[in-house]
């Protein structure tokens, strides 16, 4: 835990202190760190992963909590990132440095991303428990996909924030240009035409055991599909049926590959019995609390 003490003085003598204390972003429990919790819906994360080897990182940028990441150390991806989704205009955000977390390497690490060094000697301190930018040097075939979209942010910190290596994945170029980025200003323009309350969106990866390489050792897992899923409860009644069928909850998947790369947009029961058979999840396996139906 880290403690921090701010003092101003009031009317020229009257002191006042304020003690803040943050803990360390990789959590226990997504549920339990408030803040964190508001990505999700009903504060429930995604149930049935069986890996324990997985972190749980509430990504912070700037001091704030920004959005969460389901990571794998071993495969340096995340499996997913959640993040709740802010009216748009789609702008990329180009202008930002990649980052990493310390938090990640050490436990004294800082639970803020941080911009890589500039020296790639210093990646080393931290490359065996994540992607560092040397594994994606020599591999143009591939993209830096992010699971949060900085298209689908609005405020520039919060863009800001989805250029960490722990919120990217190895996409190839033509179904990242191509039909992924056209899936991802598909479901922007959905909900920011249709959305009226807050709109929560988590987006992961299935793997097959192809990996980048480098220096001779496996290094960064590629994804083998993509998949999307938002949750919407408060929303547009009369819009046209053919959006409005769309909600509360739908998604998406793709493979990521040149070919047969197109996007298959699903009701999330569907994308669930999907990504069933190519996950390591139980037969509980749920993305939204309650399919994203409300309980009032």
């Amino acid at each position: 835990m880290k403690i921090q003490v701010y003092c101003w003085s009031l009317f020229g003598s009257l002191l006042i202190c304020l003690i803040l204390t943050s803990q360390a972003s990789v959590v226990e429990d997504f549920s339990h760190i408030q803040r964190c919790k508001d990505f999700l819906y009903m504060g429930t994360p995604p149930r049935g992963y069986l890996s324990p080897s997985l972190k749980k990182i509430c990504q912070r940028y700037v001091d704030q909590p920004r959005f969460i990441t389901f990571y794998d150390p071993k495969k340096h991806i995340p499996i997913y990132s959640a993040y709740i989704f802010k009216k748009s205009d789609g702008e990329k955000r180009v202008d930002v440095p990649w980052m990493f977390e310390p938090q990640l390497a050490t436990e004294k690490g800082s639970s803020n991303m941080e911009p890589f060094p500039q020296s790639t000697f210093m990646h080393k301190n931290f490359e065996d428990s994540q992607a560092v930018l040397e594994d994606f040097a020599d591999v143009v075939q591939y993209e830096r996909g992010q699971l949060n979209p900085d298209e689908h942010q609005a405020d520039p910190l919060d863009k800001a924030a989805t250029y960490t290596l722990t919120n990217v994945v190895p996409l190839i170029r033509e179904f990242s240009f191509g039909p992924w980025s056209s899936q991802i200003e598909v479901i922007r323009k959905r909900l920011n035409n249709y959305c009226h309350g807050k709109a929560h969106v988590i987006t992961g990866v299935t793997t097959s055991g192809n990996m980048i390489r480098r220096d001779n050792l496996d290094r960064v897992a590629i994804p083998e599909f993509m998949w999307t899923a938002y949750c919407c409860s408060d929303y547009d009644h009369n819009a046209p049926y053919s959006e409005r069928y769309k909600f509360p909850a739908f998604g998406a998947y793709g493979l990521n590959d040149r070919v047969n790369n197109h996007i298959v947009e699903v009701p999330v029961k569907n994308l669930e019995r999907f990504l069933k058979g190519k996950m390591e999840v139980d037969k509980n396996f749920q993305i939204f609390y309650n399919d994203c139906v409300s309980d009032l």
